[in-house]
């Protein structure tokens, strides 16, 4: 599913329009993308939650050449799917 079909269903869903359901989703993701740079979290029970974490430098290889490499610090952003949703998919 893509953001467009996403938005579809939303809109479907809750009986409201398309433009409305993509507002509602962009503004969904603007808050989650804001308190996850603020170093936040954001958890929807039952779903899962989103957090930060800080993956060091580290050496690597490149795997045409062979040589070593450096691998520079960043920050990820981690998923945890909650238990509903684990069980739903399992």
């Amino acid at each position: 599913m893509n953001k467009t079909e996403l938005i579809d269903a939303m809109a479907a869903d809750a009986g409201i329009t398309k433009a409305a359901a993509k507002k509602a989703l962009e503004s969904f993701l603007g808050n989650v993308e804001g308190s996850l740079k603020k170093g936040g979290r954001v958890s929807l029970v039952g779903f899962g939650s989103w957090a930060v974490s800080r993956r060091e430098a580290r050496d690597g290889r490149n795997p045409q050449t062979g040589k070593t490499i450096k691998i520079a610090a960043k920050n990820v952003v981690k998923f945890k799917a909650g238990a509903e949703l684990a069980k739903a998919v399992n």
